[in-house]
C-alpha cells in the first residue's frame, strides 16, 4: 500500500504544538503550512526534470528543473492553508479549489463547489486536507479527479483516522497518502482521536 507516515523531526514537534488547545488560530495557520510544505516535500520525489543551463555569476551552469504540470487541489475550506503554503514551494502550480463537506447527520460528503476545466490542464494532482476522518471527502475529491481524465494523483494530510485510510486505500489503492500522523479512531461524531479537533475552525478561529 502507498501509505507514507512521515518521522521527521521537525514534523512531530510542528505537529505538538499544532495539537495544543492552546494555540492560537495564527500560529495554528502558521504551523499547518509548515507541516504541509514538509510533506509536500517529500510527496514530490518522484517529479520529473529536465536539464537546462543557467547562467551564474562566475559561470555557466548545468542544472535540472521540473517540467511536470502540477496541480494542487485543497478541498475548502480546511485545505487552504495547505495550499498556500505549497504554492510557495512551486509557485507555477496551478490550484483547483473543490468545495466539499461532511452532512452532520449522514457523514457522506456533500460536493458544492467545482470549477475544473473541461480538461486536465496538470499531469500530477495533489489533493490536500489536514485531516482523513472517514475518507469519504477525500475519496470524493479522487472520484472528481478520475473523471476529469487525471491520472496520476496523491493525498497529502496532516492527520488521519485508520478507518479513513483504508476507505482511501479500497476505493483508490493507486492514490499514494502522505501524512504526518496516524491517530488511533474515530469517535461517535467522526472526529479523529486524538486528533486536533476540527482543521477548518481552528484555522480560522470559528470555534
Amino acid at each position: 500500500m502507498s501509505l507514507y507516515v512521515t518521522s521527521h523531526p521537525l514534523v512531530q514537534h510542528k505537529l505538538a504544538l499544532l495539537r495544543d488547545v492552546a494555540t492560537e488560530p495564527l500560529t495554528f495557520r502558521a504551523l499547518v503550512g509548515e507541516i504541509a510544505q514538509i510533506l509536500f516535500c517529500e510527496a514530490t520525489t518522484d517529479l520529473q526534470l529536465s536539464p537546462v543551463t543557467v547562467r551564474t555569476p562566475l559561470a555557466d551552469c548545468a542544472s535540472r528543473v521540473i517540467w511536470e504540470r502540477v496541480g494542487i487541489i485543497p478541498i475548502l475550506r480546511a485545505g487552504l492553508s495547505m495550499a498556500e503554503a505549497l504554492l510557495k514551494v512551486l509557485p507555477k502550480a496551478s490550484v483547483w479549489h473543490l468545495g466539499l463537506y461532511r452532512d452532520h447527520h449522514t457523514h457522506q460528503p456533500i460536493t458544492y463547489y467545482n470549477k475544473l476545466p473541461p480538461n486536465p490542464n496538470i499531469d500530477v494532482g495533489y489533493v490536500v486536507d489536514p485531516m482523513l476522518a472517514t475518507g469519504g471527502s477525500a475519496t470524493a475529491a479522487v472520484d472528481i479527479l478520475k473523471n476529469w481524465g487525471l491520472k496520476r494523483i496523491k493525498f497529502i494530510g496532516l492527520i488521519a483516522a485508520p478507518e479513513g485510510v483504508q476507505v482511501l486505500q479500497t476505493n483508490h489503492p493507486d492514490v499514494a497518502i502522505h501524512l504526518a500522523a496516524m491517530d488511533s479512531h474515530l469517535d461517535d461524531r467522526m472526529y479523529i482521536v486524538p486528533g486536533l479537533g476540527d482543521a477548518g475552525d481552528r484555522q480560522f478561529g470559528t470555534i
